[in-house]
């Protein structure tokens, strides 16, 4: 049986090949359509990559605080002011125009911040995680934290409100 000149991938680096390819052809199309709906629906599904890193991470909690805040808050909020804007529907094309300058841009970011960071010495040092950190997270939400916590809770729920606002003068 012949050998292969590189070493195949585990399951989890091609798990993280595959994430990682499919987050970044999302944001590749949220950036490109010109369909501000569709650009939402990419967007929302490379959130759900970003999810699927944290599973593979083993930080579960990040992967579920990403799924409700970032899909089911903040892309909510942003197909809604989609919806409720006017003229979405008057586009020209599929894609965007600008393809040529965002890829020049994107090689010259990522030569530049290759050169940044090939320069760095990274630690390698590793902290044991607390086995409590959720719990002391919870506490520092209703106890030092309480305040921006609720102050948070007060402009979504005034966006939430002034939304309905909206939705019921255009109808």
């Amino acid at each position: 049986m012949p050998t292969l000149p590189f070493p195949l991938p585990t399951v989890e680096q091609a798990v993280f090949l595959g994430i990682a390819a499919f987050i970044i052809a999302s944001a590749l199309l949220t950036v490109l359509l010109r369909n501000l709906f569709h650009a939402s629906l990419c967007l929302t599904a490379a959130f759900f990559g970003v999810a699927g890193v944290y599973i593979l991470l083993e930080a579960e909690f990040l992967a579920v605080t990403q799924v409700l805040v970032y899909i089911g808050a903040i892309a909510t909020l942003i197909v809604f002011a989609i919806m409720l804007s006017r003229g979405i529907t008057s586009q020209a094309g599929r894609l965007n125009a600008q393809g040529a300058a965002v890829a020049i841009g994107a090689v010259f970011l990522f030569v530049f911040m290759n050169t940044i960071l090939r320069g760095v010495a990274w630690p390698v040092t590793v902290q044991a995680v607390p086995t409590d950190a959720i719990a002391r997270l919870g506490i520092d939400f209703v106890g030092s934290y309480l305040v921006p916590f609720e102050v948070v809770s007060v402009l979504l729920l005034i966006a939430l409100i002034g939304s309905i606002m909206i939705a019921r003068e255009r109808a």
